[in-house]
């Protein structure tokens, strides 16, 4: 019975496939164009006619309440899914007609849940570049703030992890889960509420690294908390959704309504540094 629905799984066709064997070059800039997307399984709708443009270099934050749709993005960029309806750019060119391989290849992810494997810490991190020098993954964990706590290890770097890094707390997996996306220098990095279960002023030291790290990457930056958005080039709020607000931390602090209440309520929380 289970080899007859491991079967099933292996000879399943997947919907999103490659296109064009033609090798594209990914410089960053990304565009959504009435961009609406609901999920077949569930008939769940998570995006509707979301427009935004993004160029290879910027910051995008988006903020909203949990299954406003702000993963979903992520997903789209991805191409883990194809939208329902509009139409995705990357580079100027519809997404679907760039080089799928190429794609995937020069994004670097980090989900919300963050995954790691039963192996060492060098490795985890390695994964991200299996051709990384030790020296990159000193670096990499540097700038994801969470060198010194390897350091602190018996083992170090050859620290080898339990089950889905169980060894690790959980911001310090969120941050060998960040050091893994940045050991492997994509131009498009893609940030899924992975400063959750950091301390904020924890928070506040990657944020710095991360600002210099990614001046010359497209970085889309997923979170519930202003103090990680407020730096971000353009922001956007999502709800059931669509766009509800969007501008930079100033322009949506002159207006009243979901980003200036969360803001005076994180405020009084003492959670912006």
């Amino acid at each position: 019975a289970s080899q007859k629905r491991i079967n099933e799984f292996l000879k399943t066709e997947p919907e999103v496939f490659n296109q064009t064997e033609e090798h594209s070059e990914i410089k960053g800039d990304i565009s959504f164009n009435n961009v609406s997307f609901t999920y077949e399984d569930t008939n769940i709708k998570a995006l509707e006619n979301i427009t935004f443009n993004i160029k290879s270099g910027q910051t995008l934050a988006i903020l909203g309440k949990t299954g406003s749709g702000k993963s979903s993005i992520l997903s789209l960029i991805s191409r883990l899914y194809d939208t329902t309806s509009g139409t995705i750019l990357i580079d100027s060119k519809p997404i679907q007609k760039v080089n799928l391989d190429d794609l995937r290849n020069n994004i670097g992810v980090v989900p919300q849940d963050a995954f790691l494997f039963s192996d060492s810490i060098k490795n985890n991190i390695k994964f991200g570049n299996e051709n990384a020098t030790d020296e990159e993954v000193i670096e990499a964990a540097k700038k994801a703030y969470v060198h010194h706590n390897i350091e602190g290890f018996t083992n170090k770097y050859d620290t080898v992890l339990g089950e889905r890094g169980i060894t690790l707390s959980g911001g310090q997996k969120q941050r060998v889960s960040i050091a893994r996306a940045l050991i492997k220098n994509a131009p498009i990095l893609l940030l899924d509420d992975c400063l959750s279960a950091v301390d904020t002023e924890t928070e506040e030291a990657i944020l710095n690294n991360l600002m210099e790290f990614c001046k010359d990457k497209t970085t889309l930056l997923v979170s519930h908390r202003v103090s990680s958005a407020k730096n971000a080039d353009f922001i956007i709020i999502l709800e059931d959704g669509k766009i509800i607000q969007q501008g930079t931390h100033n322009q949506l602090l002159d207006k009243e309504g979901y980003y200036k209440e969360l803001y005076n309520k994180q405020l009084s929380e003492k959670e912006i540094v």
